[in-house]
């Protein structure tokens, strides 16, 4: 058997996760006391050079992004994944500064040590639990914001990728996620006009969600489901066996990462990204119920049948009618060219606040105006081609300025753009090249009955 946990099997990556509040309190002590102690030294030196800083120069120097990274990522769960959350969601428009913490979170995933392993997986399976399987790897193959993930093999032959929450992770949700917005809060990066407090109440409601195994377990089978009979897709089925609220088994599928296909040929990235944008469209029109996970280790790639293969069902939700319907009419305007219908609808929508439009009519236009040049521009979308983010990242930046005008758009939009966001981001990171136009014109005015998620059919949540 190869189970064992051996001590030279770990590599530097291996880091305790601080379990207990207070050990986790004081993580985040440590780093607000390091980055006072940068803030204080970088000023004296600006200071001594005749210069007068601002204090969110001195917060964001290259030594305090280093130590907000590394103490973020040593924490792993709710502070790791709002980081990431962020970076997904906004990386084109949030300063450079914050994109570099940001992208080095989502790089920087360290995994338990074994004997913590051992001592999580004994809780959950009993001390004799590596007698029930032939094999088990005790380096993971993945790791990620809340768990790790390992490979086994049962003895009767099941060949198991095996998800492993970190101890604590549960526990700690609202404290870091109010720590995180403390530093963000204090950081200046967040104006104190504006109130974010629903945004966390709900972004605490969703990784509660997301650190529940036995929920993911059963969004799992859902989509298994849902998929069964498209030959595009191929989703894990779970394992009741070795599941519980904090370890999630599933078969093992074996494929490659999506980034993987940046050096494949332009027809390959091409239909790989074709079939993502489709599934977006079905779980936002059709299924109403949408895995809102952009980040790119969600999805891999099987070479020899060009499916794609979905993993991590944790932070799926239902699509509500009116947000379904909201997209409808913001897609619909932009594919019928018709700015003003589409300023109403992203107001309509909650991307869009009054006092912005009031306030920046001229450039909200503008802006409007790029997008719909790109959207209705013949031929396909050439996602590698991103001159036009800069330009609208510096319209953007005017209106970020004035932040009496600041807007949260609804929780439920919220979610959603985040996975077109991040799917959007994939398809730039592969250089596709896709008819985005008369993909959405189809799923505007066809809907697959059959295939439509309901509670009553489903299950529930």
């Amino acid at each position: 058997m190869s189970d064992e946990f051996d001590p030279a099997s770990r590599d530097a990556r291996g880091r305790a996760v601080p379990s207990g509040r207070l050990s986790r309190m004081g993580v985040f002590g440590k780093l607000a006391g390091g980055v006072a102690g940068g803030v204080i030294a970088e000023g004296a030196r600006r200071i001594a050079d005749g210069q007068r800083p601002k204090m969110s120069d001195l917060l964001l120097t290259p030594g305090n992004i280093g130590r907000v990274a590394d103490q973020l990522s040593h924490l792993r769960g709710a502070a790791m994944k709002l980081g990431q959350m962020i970076s997904m969601d906004a990386g084109d428009f949030l300063p450079p500064e914050l994109t570099q913490i940001l992208g080095r979170l989502r790089d920087r995933a360290h995994h338990m040590p074994p004997a913590q392993l051992q001592q999580v997986l004994a809780r959950e399976w009993g001390k004799d639990w590596r007698r029930r399987f032939a094999r088990f790897e005790a380096g993971p193959f993945a790791a990620a914001s809340i768990g790790q993930v390992h490979r086994a093999r049962t003895h009767d032959g099941r060949d198991l990728a095996i998800k492993v929450q970190y101890p604590g992770v549960r526990d700690s949700i609202d404290s870091d996620v109010d720590n995180v917005a403390t530093l963000l809060r204090v950081s200046g990066l967040l104006p104190k006009s504006i109130d974010i407090a629903p945004l966390l109440v709900e972004a605490k409601r969703q990784l509660h969600e997301e650190a529940d195994y036995i929920r993911e377990g059963r969004q799992l089978a859902r989509f298994g489901t849902l998929l069964a009979d498209d030959p595009d897709y191929r989703v894990p089925i779970l394992d009741a066996e070795f599941s519980s609220a904090n370890v999630l088994a599933m078969s093992f599928i074996d494929a490659v990462p999506i980034e993987s296909l940046e050096t494949a040929e332009q027809g390959v990235r091409d239909a790989a990204m074709r079939k993502l944008i489709a599934l977006v469209l079905r779980e936002l029109f059709d299924f109403g119920l949408m895995q809102t996970d952009p980040n790119f280790a969600n999805y891999r790639y099987e070479p020899a049948t060009g499916r794609l293969v979905l993993l991590d069902f944790g932070a799926t939700r239902t699509v509500s009618d009116g947000t379904a319907e909201a997209y409808r009419a913001l897609l619909g305007s932009g594919l019928a060219n018709d700015r003003d219908a589409v300023r109403d609808a992203a107001i309509s929508a909650g991307f869009l606040g009054f006092a912005a439009v009031e306030q920046h009519r001229v450039l909200v236009d503008r802006m409007i105006d790029i997008v719909l040049a790109e959207m209705n521009r013949a031929g396909p979308f050439d996602f590698g081609d991103r001159a036009f983010v800069g330009v609208l990242r510096e319209q953007g930046m005017v209106m970020a300025a004035d932040r009496d005008t600041w807007h949260v758009p609804p929780v439920d939009t919220l979610f959603v753009q985040r996975k077109i966001s991040g799917t959007a981001l994939l398809a730039a990171r592969l250089k596709a090249r896709i008819d985005v136009r008369s993909m959405i014109g189809a799923a505007l005015t066809y809907r697959d009955v059959s295939a439509s998620y309901t509670p009553e059919t489903s299950g529930g949540d």
